[in-house]
C-alpha cells in the first residue's frame, strides 16, 4: 500500500444500497497522536493492523497487516480506546471506482459516509447521484475523531 489518498463524502438517501454488498466492521484505535495513528480492524471475519501517517491534504501514509481475528478482537476488547467504531461497510462500483459506504452503528448510527480512494490529489471521476457534501478535511468525520466526539453528540439530525 504505502500510501492512501482519498476523499470522503456524505451519502444522501437510500438509493446506494441496490446492489450494495456490506461486511460488518469494528474498529478501535491503539494510538492517536498527531504523526502517527495505529487502528485493530475486524473486517467480516478477518483482523486487521493498520498504521497511518499524518495526513497532508487528503493524502497519508498507510500501511495494513492482516493479524489473526482472535488477536484483533483481544485488542478492541481490552486495549483500544473506547467506544469502538461499529458500521457496516459496502462496497459499489460506479463508471469504474470502487467506493465504500459506511453505514455506521452504536454511538454514530445514523451517519452514512462514502469513501473513494484515487491515485492522485486531482483525478477526475464521476459521483453517483447518491453522493452528497465532501468531507474530506473536516476532521470531525474522521473515524478517530468519532471515537472521541461520536456524530450523535454533534449532529442536530442524528438520533
Amino acid at each position: 500500500m504505502g500510501t492512501e489518498i482519498e476523499r470522503k463524502f456524505l451519502v444522501n438517501g437510500p438509493a446506494w444500497k441496490k446492489g450494495a454488498f456490506g461486511l460488518r466492521c469494528c474498529q478501535g484505535y491503539l494510538c492517536v497522536d498527531y504523526e502517527t495513528t495505529v487502528r485493530v480492524r475486524i473486517k467480516g471475519d478477518k483482523g486487521y493492523l493498520t498504521v497511518k501517517g499524518r495526513s497532508t491534504g487528503i493524502t497519508r501514509k498507510e500501511y495494513e497487516y492482516e493479524i489473526p481475528v482472535t488477536e484483533a478482537r483481544e485488542m478492541l476488547d481490552n486495549i483500544c480506546e473506547k467506544p469502538l467504531i461499529e458500521k457496516q461497510r459496502y462496497t459499489i462500483t460506479y463508471k469504474g471506482f470502487v467506493w465504500e459506504v459506511d453505514e455506521f452503528a452504536g454511538e454514530n448510527k445514523g451517519l452514512v459516509v462514502a469513501e473513494i480512494e484515487i491515485e492522485s490529489e486531482d483525478q477526475v471521476f464521476e459521483r453517483p447521484e447518491w453522493v452528497g457534501k465532501e468531507v474530506s478535511e473536516d476532521p470531525r468525520y474522521y473515524n478517530v475523531s468519532l471515537v472521541r466526539n461520536p456524530w450523535t453528540s454533534w449532529n442536530n439530525h442524528a438520533g
